[in-house]
């Protein structure tokens, strides 16, 4: 996958917004995904908030007989953590960057700014956040995992080594193994991240308990 312009769809909840979330969506899906999230979340009404879902682009994707679908990496084994599409994971983050830059250029500090994601979106937000060369408000990623999880902490970078981490993942998920995650979380830990973690009785989604607590979070986050 070549890097490029994510095409997104933008939702604001009042004028001139100081504060952007971006959440990417999980495999197969699209920016749509999580649109309907906003007025869910039940923010403040005295913050203007501005919502970024991207798109990701069409690849092919192995493990789903080579089908043609919107996804942020190739997937090549059911054990998602092995043989991972490095190539791909990279340029879907130098991607995401582009969109924090783009944020920035439109009038948003970076510590206003929350990478989010589902999924396979979630592990490019982590993986983008971990190595972001300047600060960030917050990292959020649901039913996800680590990539390229040997490649830290070499791959980090100090600007985000304080910056909040936000981990939830279903006890019964039967896309990402509930390990998977945990291994995720605990290495995080063990590099000093401040990660929140949540989990739930669950399967691969995100369940009204969880909203609340990504509400809470987000208020904590974006004061």
């Amino acid at each position: 996958m070549s890097i490029q312009q994510l095409e997104f769809i933008e939702r604001s909840t009042g004028e001139k917004p100081s504060h952007s979330i971006i959440w990417l969506h999980g495999l197969g899906a699209d920016g749509h995904d999580f649109e309907a999230i906003v007025p869910e979340l039940k923010l403040p009404t005295n913050v203007a908030y501005r919502f970024i879902f991207p798109h990701a682009p069409f690849q092919r994707i192995t493990i789903n007989k080579n089908q043609v679908m919107r996804g942020w990496y190739d997937i090549r084994s059911s054990d998602i953590d092995r043989q991972e599409d490095f190539e791909g994971i990279n340029d879907s983050t130098l991607a995401l960057m582009q969109l924090i830059e783009a944020e920035i250029e439109r009038g948003i500090a970076s510590e206003n700014i929350v990478i989010a994601g589902f999924s396979q979106g979630g592990a490019i937000a982590l993986n983008t956040g971990l190595r972001y060369h300047s600060k960030l408000a917050g990292i959020m990623a649901l039913s996800s995992y680590l990539p390229s999880h040997d490649a830290y902490p070499d791959n980090a970078h100090d600007a985000n080594k304080n910056t909040p981490i936000f981990m939830a993942h279903g006890k019964v998920d039967e896309v990402i193994a509930y390990s998977v995650a945990e291994k995720s979380h605990a290495k995080l830990a063990s590099m000093g991240y401040p990660v929140e973690w949540h989990s739930y009785d669950i399967g691969h989604g995100v369940g009204p308990d969880e909203l609340d607590a990504i509400s809470q979070w987000l208020q904590k986050v974006l004061n």
